[in-house]
């Protein structure tokens, strides 16, 4: 079989729309019949997903692989870098943690790791007819160029097209694609086939005018004009999404979760957002704490530096209040451990070295441990016997006589903790809202006496499919494919091999 072909979407900025795109083009190019695989080069995200072969990548790239009917894996996502400070993350290569660096220390390392993304990026070549790969954040960035393995360093390397997608909701679109074009070299400018702009509302014909000026001033064409799609849900690579489709007509139950400043996997809480009986409110830095019947402590990069976050912004006696008020609590990984009487860092893996008082809501001990565990899992939750399945990722060991009253019986052992009055549940599981039976059960303990299902995975299918449909309609496919050359033709040469 020959060498797949690859086509590269990159942005002008983050959160234009590039996982989007690339999730769209995948189902587009499966339903074609074209053996297709998302790659992402270099992620920095703090939402990640376990893959078959037991490593960690971005979660984005994970849904990805869904709208390819494909298991997730370590080779479309090599490099990911997990914050856990304003200047430094946690690198995992091929999926599994490597070291911390700081920013500059890993600017200078990224020679190693574009050794690391063309080893995939050749696998996946090898395996694939059609390769869609997403930038990270903007090739215009100036201070990041040198050594660059995100953008567009990587598509001279391998030599690849790219289209480049704009938010025109967020306004300046028209400035966002010129502005970037002028930063790029004349090479880079070169490689770029088209553009695609992102999230249009409106009469179309309205911005006509602007796109034939774009057309004659790039010498580029635009390959299309996406729609905004209202109620549209794709899990996000790192940007909290607020918007939730309660329904305030039908009995509903309040769920608060704090926003620390190293929040991991809120994705676990999409669910819950999308749920119409439930009212999901995040709760960042200075804002005040209203009443609820459910708080979700989240999971966290920076255990311990997230208690204290904790702490210092009122969530502690909050929190007390809310049980004295018969109040539920739920932790997350993090979260959990949070739950416990200490947390203790001694070796400083995620922050300053040393221990420090959990909650004391469970009585239990963590101890960050260097080694990360990464493990698909599933079991049934302890009230009901609801089915679970999810993930986990954590750095961390966590022992005491909390945990032999477990919150979820594994298929091969048990996990988590549920208090002697059955009023908090700490779970080490991500994914615990997914299936739809354990979404209603934990919903109806935390006080909704007629929960309603969700089921949440047949959502996510359908608004992948609901995108590709807007991409066949809104984009010129035919011109985007005889770029990729992925044409009629191609295929069957590929098919009769």
């Amino acid at each position: 079989m020959k060498k797949a072909l690859t086509i590269m979407v990159q942005g002008t900025t983050s959160d234009a729309g590039k996982s989007v795109l690339v999730t769209g083009l995948c189902r587009v190019l499966l339903r074609r019949g074209i053996k297709v695989t998302p790659f992402k080069p270099q992620n920095m995200a703090l939402n990640s997903a376990v893959t078959s072969d037991g490593g960690e990548i971005g979660r984005a790239q994970a849904v990805q692989a869904q709208a390819c009917k494909l298991d997730p894996h370590v080779d479309m996502n090599p490099v990911l870098l997990k914050p856990n400070s304003d200047v430094g993350a946690q690198v995992i290569i091929h999926g599994k943690a490597l070291t911390e660096m700081d920013a500059v220390a890993f600017h200078d390392y990224k020679k190693t790791a574009l050794q690391a993304v063309l080893e995939s990026h050749s696998r996946l070549q090898s395996k694939f007819e059609a390769i869609v790969v997403e930038g990270a954040g903007s090739p215009a960035e100036i201070n990041l160029r040198q050594n660059d393995i995100a953008n567009m360093g990587f598509a001279e390397a391998v030599d690849c097209p790219v289209i480049l997608i704009a938010d025109i909701d967020r306004g300046g679109v028209f400035a966002h694609i010129v502005g970037t074009m002028e930063l790029l070299s004349q090479t880079e400018r070169e490689r770029i086939v088209g553009f695609v702009i992102n999230r249009f509302r409106g009469d179309i014909s309205l911005l006509q005018s602007g796109l034939d000026w774009l057309e004659q001033k790039t010498k580029k064409p635009v390959l299309g004009v996406l729609p905004y799609l209202q109620g549209f849900h794709l899990e996000a690579e790192d940007a909290i999404n607020g918007e939730q489709e309660l329904n305030l007509e039908k009995e509903h139950i309040a769920v608060l979760v704090p926003v620390f400043s190293r929040i991991s996997n809120h994705t676990d809480f999409d669910v819950l957002r999308l749920h119409p009986q439930v009212d999901l409110k995040f709760v960042g830095p200075g804002e005040s704490i209203p009443g609820a019947d459910l708080i979700i402590l989240p999971g966290s990069k920076s255990v311990c530096s997230d208690m204290q976050w904790l702490r210092d912004n009122g969530w502690e006696e909050a929190i007390n209040k809310h049980l004295r008020y018969g109040g539920k609590i739920i932790g997350i990984c993090g979260g959990f451990q949070m739950l416990g009487d200490f947390i203790s860092d001694p070796n400083g893996i995620e922050g300053n070295a040393g221990t420090l008082p959990g909650l004391g809501f469970l009585s239990m001990t963590t101890t960050i441990t260097e080694s990360k565990k990464l493990a698909r899992v599933a079991g049934s939750l302890w009230a009901d016997n609801s089915r679970v399945e999810g993930y986990e990722i954590h750095a961390g060991i966590s022992t005491g006589e909390a945990l032999q009253n477990p919150a979820v019986r594994l298929e091969h052992g048990n996990d988590g903790a549920v208090s002697a009055d059955n009023n908090i549940l700490g779970t080490y599981f991500h994914g615990l809202f997914d299936h739809e039976d354990a979404c209603s059960s934990l919903l109806a303990w935390a006080g909704l006496e007629k929960p309603e299902g969700l089921d949440y995975r047949r959502r996510r299918e359908s608004d992948i499919d609901r995108l590709a449909d807007a991409l066949e309609r809104h984009l010129d496919l035919s011109q985007i494919l005889e770029i990729c050359s992925v044409n009629e033709k191609h295929r069957g040469r590929c098919n009769e091999k």
